[in-house]
């Protein structure tokens, strides 16, 4: 059985969460999954930090396979246990899935994430509102960009569903629960049609709402 060290509060654990409910994998019968960082702790013990050196989650056991990074881990998972096809096999699909989740870590998660560890996981008197709302400001720049391209197709690899959606649809839902809980500090959230029928599809159609937490974490 697969073995997944993780809490289900992690974004990066979601997008593993959400890869295999896609597949039909299901927890308990067909993984294990380990609560795991924060006040879990588990990630800094020797016998952690032997499977991820990083000390953080989602870590993945299969087999002989011992993966960390959570976009790679659903890589792998796309890629082994896709028996039910839920994921496209040609390799434009693929590929114009995996170039957004490159995307997602090296454009548009560095700035929503300053955003959202600024406001949920910082001691109020260290917060620097002025970093946090020009931060929150850059996301909402990026996501202008996906919505010029969700106007053109359904999804972001094209008209199929692929695991580049699933991360990108974490941090849309996040930078939307942001703004929600603290609209003051984040400054307006741009209003974009495409993404959010997009969004909509994917709470219709995929694993999402199964997944996706309600509110934010916030650590106070």
């Amino acid at each position: 059985m697969m073995r997944l060290w993780g809490r289900k509060s992690s974004i990066n654990v979601q997008k593993v969460l959400w890869c295999l409910a896609e597949l039909g994998l299901k927890e308990d019968k067909d993984f294990e999954r380990i609560d795991a960082g924060l006040h879990f702790g588990v990630n800094n013990t020797p016998e952690f930090l032997k499977l991820n050196p990083n000390g953080l989650v989602p870590t993945l056991q299969d087999g002989e396979a011992v993966l960390w990074e959570s976009n790679t881990i659903m890589r792998y998972l796309a890629r082994e246990h896709n028996k039910n096809k839920r994921f496209p096999l040609d390799i434009m699909a693929q590929y114009n899935s995996e170039k957004w989740l490159d995307w997602q870590l090296a454009s548009m998660w560095p700035p929503l994430r300053v955003a959202f560890l600024g406001l949920t996981r910082t001691p109020e008197a260290e917060r620097n509102y002025e970093v946090i709302r020009k931060r929150y400001q850059d996301a909402n720049q990026l996501f202008g960009l996906l919505d010029t391209t969700l106007a053109n197709q359904e999804y972001c690899s094209g008209n199929q569903f692929h695991i580049g959606d699933i991360a990108l649809a974490l941090c849309v839902h996040r930078w939307i629960l942001l703004n929600a809980a603290f609209p003051e500090k984040t400054g307006p959230r741009a209003q974009l049609k495409n993404i959010e029928a997009w969004l909509k599809r994917l709470e219709q159609e995929t694993h999402f709402n199964d997944i996706a937490e309600k509110e934010l974490n916030i650590v106070k």
